[in-house]
């Protein structure tokens, strides 16, 4: 609001020659854009100018707020409370779009802009990016796709708050360290570019959920990629990757991994990607899919092989219980397992464009359900497919811990390596399935909206191998000691519980990154929380907490989200300020009087700049 001149309301008598003068004309610079668009971006901080042939963008997008000649000229004597041009209604610009135009490059007086959260400048002419663009520290989401950048200023980097930053369709050779520094990112797309290498520092980007490097000249991929365990959607289609790095089987939250087009000989474990649903690994160089590879893989729906060169499908292929569409097209197979057919969900089943010996013809052409049909009735051993039907039957169990005993096959457990049982209104947890599960190495836990009051003591056959532990929407009142005898756990889960403490031992969770302790009774932040150097984000909302610890907290040199919202801080210590590597700081809802409202909304940013301002020299 600062840049908004104090003067008086617009008047309303504005000429219809002028309304005409000031239309959009692509060879002046001059007022280029209609004034009625101008107020009307003024009352609603957003700015649509896509397509409209621009080759520059005119100054009074710059400073918008900023009332023309023309303007001033016509301002009115009075202050009609009818006139709806007033000076006091307009409000920053937060979003610009400049998108389908002819630009080649930005003005340095973008920098006044310095509210946008969002500016998409895709599909324009762009060479270059002005170093003032990282002045824009309040910007979310950037699309600089479809345009002719070779190069990213370092300013780009300095834009903190960035969650979206789309860069596909430039002519980027390389991607600079510097990328480490946008630690929010959730997508990056770099898509159809000329990259042939990815920097390690590409691993501190731990939030991304969504990554697309397709259609670029990668020949491999540093292991630090498996840091990136949000990651959700990994494209890397059109490549030149001859092998995927083990680390790979990292990535927790894996849902869709796309590597078609490429070099792969083979491929790795997916020994943690539990949440896999779709490998789409076509038009490679593959030759065959191990059982140790389909051991993790139990959960795939969509299973791509087409257009590779395998000859033989194992019988282990019945593990993928959940596979509903196989594509085998363009192999050299010459026959297919029989029990393919016991497969309970497969909906599809592609296999043409292969010399098969074993099938005739006119089965293939007949379709899915007519092949299968055909594979189930040519398994000799009866037994074989009963045994099958009754092991995957899908009746309901009303008993919950009947049901869980049933739930955990050890075979299932020992390939998924995760025990799932969530919202099953389950009160107690049988030992027999906790003695499985550890039997099975199993490393990710899902507990969470039961109704469970305890955590029994054989679940400590668990705490060697645990990654993930989630037990939140429960109703614990303590935790055990030996939940701290967790050397890998990494994330940890306790929201909607009644937990007032944590057990002291929770100071050797040394590789602990998240944890959430919302809609508890903690009165404080647990001291022990402050000795774990590898906590990235903590999540303490909706609690009793009344008073901040900044010494313990800046104690966490990593810590870059902090979530404090609704509980009862009535003081915030400006010190607060000095843990300058937060990215974002969440103090809504709680009784102190400073900061104000207003100065919350402008961000974590303009938040620690205001209390690092007010600390006592």
């Amino acid at each position: 609001m600062s840049s908004i001149p104090r003067r008086k309301s617009f008047g309303r008598n504005r000429s219809k020659a002028e309304n005409v003068s000031a239309c959009f004309h692509p060879q002046s610079k001059e007022q280029t854009v209609h004034i009625q668009i101008i107020k009307q971006a003024r009352k609603s901080g957003q700015l649509n100018l896509t397509n409209r042939g621009m080759i520059e963008v005119p100054d009074v997008v710059w400073n918008i707020n900023t009332l023309t000649l023309e303007e001033n000229k016509s301002l009115s004597l009075s202050m009609d409370e009818t006139d709806g041009d007033r000076w006091w209604d307009q409000v920053d610009l937060t979003k610009l779009n400049l998108s389908s135009n002819s630009l080649i490059s930005l003005s340095p007086d973008i920098k006044i802009l310095t509210a946008l959260k969002v500016l998409d400048l895709h599909d324009n002419q762009l060479v270059s990016l002005p170093d003032t663009l990282g002045d824009l520290i309040h910007l979310v989401k950037l699309n600089l796709s479809h345009n002719r950048l070779e190069s990213l200023p370092y300013s780009v980097f300095e834009l903190k708050e960035l969650q979206f930053l789309s860069l596909q369709h430039n002519q980027l050779p390389e991607l600079s360290d510097d990328i480490s520094n946008l630690s929010l990112l959730e997508e990056l797309d770099i898509s159809y570019n000329k990259l042939k290498t990815i920097p390690p520092a590409i691993g501190f980007l731990s939030r991304v959920m969504v990554f697309n490097l397709s259609n670029n000249c990668l020949t491999s991929l540093p292991l630090e990629i498996g840091d990136m365990t949000a990651i959700r959607r990994l494209e890397l289609t059109n490549n030149n990757l001859a092998v995927l790095p083990e680390t790979i089987g990292n990535l927790l939250h894996l849902e869709q991994l796309y590597v078609q087009h490429n070099d792969l000989a083979y491929l790795p474990l997916f020994s943690n990607c539990n949440n896999l649903k779709e490998l789409h690994v076509g038009h490679n160089k593959i030759t065959e899919i191990p059982s140790d590879v389909l051991e993790t893989l139990l959960n795939v729906r969509t299973l791509d092989l087409r257009s590779n060169k395998i000859s033989k499908i194992p019988d282990e292929i019945t593990w993928l219980q959940s596979l509903e569409r196989f594509d085998l097209t363009n192999n050299n197979l010459s026959g297919l397992p029989y029990t393919l057919g016991i497969l309970p969900h497969l909906k599809s089943l592609s296999i043409e464009g292969n010399s098969m010996r074993s099938i005739r013809r006119d089965i293939i052409q007949r379709g899915t359900v007519q092949l299968l049909k055909w594979l189930r009735s040519r398994i000799e051993d009866p037994r074989v497919l009963s045994a099958a039907r009754n092991r995957h039957s899908s009746g309901e169990i009303d008993n919950g811990e009947c049901d869980i005993l049933q739930h955990c096959d050890k075979y299932t457990l020992k390939s998924s390596h995760s025990l799932i049982y969530s919202n099953k209104d389950m009160k107690l947890i049988p030992d027999d399935a906790i003695k499985l599960a550890a039997e099975a190495e199993v490393n990710v836990v899902d507990f969470s909206k039961n109704h469970l009051i305890s955590i029994p003591d054989c679940f400590e056959l668990l705490t060697e191998k645990l990654i993930e532990l989630n037990l939140g929407f429960n109703k614990l009142t303590n935790l055990p000691a030996f939940l701290g005898s967790c050397p890998h756990l990494t994330y940890l889960d306790l929201r909607n519980n009644q937990v007032e403490s944590l057990p002291e031992e929770f100071v050797s969770l040394e590789m602990l990154r998240e944890i959430n302790l919302s809609y508890n009774r903690f009165k404080e932040i647990p001291q022990v929380l402050f000795r774990l150097k590898k906590l990235e984000i903590l999540f303490v909302s909706d609690n009793q907490i009344q008073k901040l610890d900044v010494n313990g907290l800046s104690q966490l040199p990593v810590l870059t989200v902090l979530d404090l919202r609704n509980n009862d801080i009535s003081y915030v210590p400006p010190e607060l300020g000095n843990l300058k590597q937060l990215r974002s700081l969440q103090l809504e809802g709680n009784s102190f009087r400073s900061p104000r409202t207003a100065i919350l909304a402008k961000g974590t940013h303009s938040l620690l700049e205001y209390l690092r301002d007010r600390i006592p020299q």
